[in-house]
């Protein structure tokens, strides 16, 4: 019943390096955030005029239009007045300083990253709408393992997508995995016989894709519930980490998103896709303050490496300069 996709003795598909480091692409990928927010505030800051009432009412303007969201916009305006305050600042050019130091103090908390050690094998389900990238951050996710020296196999859960299965056992090739996959059927079979192989092969990390669907269609997120009961079943400690995977380009849609989830799964990390020139980066900042769940990973590009840890400060220096 089930279909395997063996460990090729063929060389993976290697992705081309880029010449530009990790900072260059990032700073690319947050290129349109830079623009609504970075810029602005720069030209907002640049003026040489005193901190007043109208310059902070510009900014909140700023904040609201880059997606930052109305919780975080009004804590990181409190937080510069008292900043303000307390050091002194008068005039506006002294402001660009502190707002960074606010971004990175508001974003912080979400720096946690992902640790796999205590579990054996250490079971990842991903969750997410469709379009999310869902499927591609597995691919890149096992590339990240393997480079930190761990064995990986990966579940082809979803089976409601008919080229979601395709596209997985592509990614196993590349990288050179086993892919444990079903013709059709239920997801959850899927993902508990591909926890029984891992577990007979000693393999260290198994990452387990689930059908994309809506946070509104309650069946469905329904029978995603039921497959985190299922895995707990193969693995009593399992999922050690439930990961949702979030397109950057959708804006305050992307909170809704994550408060459904996880009020459905309980989300232990996030991992922002798709932060490739036109994403609207601000979405991290309102999540920080209003569903404050760790940003394990974010992705700014197809390459395979183009995933890599949150690290706040990055991300702060790569808005605004």
């Amino acid at each position: 019943m089930f279909s395997f996709f063996k460990k090729s003795e063929t060389p993976a598909v290697e992705a081309e390096s880029k010449p530009e480091g990790w900072a260059a692409r990032l700073k690319q990928g947050l290129t349109r955030t830079r623009e609504q927010f970075g810029r602005k505030v720069a030209n907002l800051f640049g003026g040489g005029g005193k901190i007043d009432d109208d310059l902070y009412e510009e900014l909140e303007t700023i904040l609201l239009t880059s997606d930052v969201g109305v919780a975080a916009t009004q804590y990181l305006l409190d937080d510069l007045r008292q900043r303000v305050k307390r050091e002194g600042l008068v005039e506006a050019g002294q402001l660009k300083g502190a707002l960074q130091q606010s971004l990175q103090a508001l974003l912080q908390p979400l720096e946690a990253p992902l640790e796999i050690a205590g579990h054996h094998p250490f079971i990842i389900m991903l969750a997410g709408v469709n379009g999310a990238g869902k499927t591609t951050t597995i691919g890149k996710l096992a590339k990240y393992f393997q480079s930190q020296g761990k064995s990986v196999l990966l579940a082809a859960g979803d089976t409601f997508r008919a080229a979601a299965r395709e596209q997985l056992m592509v990614w196993g090739e590349r990288n050179k995995v086993t892919v444990i996959a079903q013709e059709s059927g239920d997801s959850a079979a899927v993902i508990f016989d591909a926890i029984h192989a891992a577990k007979a092969r000693g393999i260290d990390v198994v990452l387990a894709d689930t059908a994309g669907r809506l946070p509104t269609q309650l069946h469905l997120m329904e029978e995603i519930r039921k497959v985190k009961r299922v895995i707990a079943k193969a693995e009593p400690s399992g999922p050690h980490e439930v990961l949702l995977v979030l397109d950057a380009n959708t804006g305050q849609n992307g909170l809704a998103q994550v408060k459904a989830f996880d009020d459905a799964l309980q989300v232990s990390g996030l991992v922002l896709t798709k932060l490739d020139g036109t994403a609207k980066g601000g979405i991290i900042a309102a999540i920080a303050r209003t569903r404050p769940i760790p940003v394990r990973f974010i992705g700014v590009g197809e390459q395979l490496d183009d995933l890599r840890p949150f690290v706040a400060r990055e991300f702060v220096e790569a808005l605004f300069e």
